[in-house]
């Protein structure tokens, strides 16, 4: 029988995220990852990291990590049938908040190593959860796994799902999910050798409802996404690479796919329900997606997955002498959380319904092809460096609306 401090389920983003700074705050911690492959990575994945997320990979000290192995930082351009929004720094900004795009198979074994390598931490691969360890009072106190082919006990005062969006920490704690259905679906797959006439790291074109994407990657690897509504199912289960290449046909400045050689298969998901669930309970905690996970049409999961981790880890940190402490920050935990995420995805959950643009959006991205400052809003809230509440200020839409009209005047698009 192991006794730690903790127990993470999961050795991704958010696991490692929260395994290292635990470690780094002397607390004893089991690191349970499913698969045996200490390489192992998410495969379908936007490889965005937004700009939410920067911060904690600077105190991670992933950053020179990333950059040396050819991570970009991801400015990006919009696209919508209004023109085309092209945030600029304001003056004496030398840049914009930047996030990292870089692939995967290069994030997660870092990310892993450096957790494993953290003191205070035991890395488990091949590890298979199969059910939580309770005390009399039904309070989880770790978890029983296979480990290798082995049964294994591994007793922690706090469980820590880091288990995606499926969950098996949420589902044994009693965590319910809370899901919103998604009416589009989405397919990826790497290119080589394309060049992106805007220049930038990640392009958009919002295609109301749909979407297309490029992310350029390390290796001069461009990861093209395309995020179509559930009506066009039926022509890509026709004719997947067919399909996959008409979505992006026409559409303004994108890369021609001919000139470049693809060198993926082409990925998909057809179920990207948004789900959100309770991020703690008594002796448990989720982080990642296995607390929420929203559409990734906006690159949200790797930046929340480091963030979650660090916020957790950042509470729990000096808390683990009692079950009241250790209760009393996660339910700090549980109060972040909904502060900073809830409104992000509710936000997201009412535009994958496939709904066209409302109103304000419509204004937002008419005033932002024209207008610098409402660029930028638009920037700090799809990059998620700021809740809803602080970006979609009355100061922010009486300025769309004076540019919008303005525009309207001049004979420009108007909403």
């Amino acid at each position: 029988m192991d006794e730690y401090d903790a127990v993470v389920v999961g050795g991704s983003v958010a696991g490692c995220t929260a395994t290292t700074f635990l470690g780094r705050r002397g607390a004893r911690v089991a690191l349970l990852e499913r698969s045996p492959n200490e390489d192992a990575y998410k495969v379908i994945c936007t490889h965005a990291i937004q700009a939410s997320g920067t911060g904690t990979l600077r105190r991670l000290g992933l950053v020179e990590q990333i950059e040396a192995a050819g991570g970009l930082r991801n400015h990006a351009d919009l696209w919508t049938r209004r023109g085309w929004i092209r945030p600029r720094p304001p003056a004496g900004v030398n840049e914009l908040p930047y996030g990292y795009n870089i692939r995967r198979e290069r994030l997660d074994p870092m990310i892993r190593s450096l957790a494993a390598s953290t003191d205070g931490v035991d890395y488990l691969p091949g590890a298979t959860v199969t059910e939580l360890i309770r005390d009399q009072t039904g309070r989880p106190r770790g978890v029983r796994a296979t480990v290798g082919g082995e049964e294994r006990e591994v007793h922690a005062r706090v469980v820590i799902g880091a288990d995606g969006r499926d969950s098996k920490v949420a589902e044994l704690a009693g965590l319910p999910a809370k899901t919103k259905p998604n009416e589009r679906f989405c397919y990826f797959a790497h290119y080589e050798d394309l060049t992106i006439p805007s220049g930038k790291p990640i392009t958009i074109w919002n295609l109301e409802p749909g979407a297309a994407a490029a992310f350029v990657n390390e290796d001069g690897i461009t990861v093209m996404g395309c995020m179509p509504t559930k009506d066009q199912l039926p022509e890509f289960r026709a004719d997947l690479e067919g399909a996959f290449v008409r979505y992006f046909a026409d559409l303004p400045e994108m890369p021609d796919l001919s000139a470049g050689q693809r060198v993926s298969k082409i990925m998909g998901r057809l179920d990207m329900s948004n789900i959100r669930r309770r991020a703690s309970g008594p002796g448990v905690a989720l982080v990642g997606d296995a607390a929420q996970a929203s559409d990734p049409l906006w690159g949200v999961g790797c930046g929340w997955a480091l963030q979650t981790g660090e916020w957790l880890a950042n509470e729990l940190a000096g808390a683990l002498g009692s079950d009241r402490d250790i209760d009393r920050a996660l339910a700090r935990y549980r109060r972040q959380h909904r502060r900073a995420l809830a409104a992000h995805h509710w936000l997201i959950c009412d535009y994958a319904t496939g709904r066209p643009l409302n109103r304000l959006e419509r204004l937002l991205f008419t005033a932002g092809v024209r207008d610098q400052h409402v660029a930028r809003a638009i920037v700090r809230l799809a990059s998620r460096v700021a809740t809803p509440q602080r970006v979609l200020t009355p100061g922010l839409i009486a300025r769309a609306g004076w540019v919008s009209a303005r525009m309207a005047r001049a004979g420009g698009k108007s909403t």
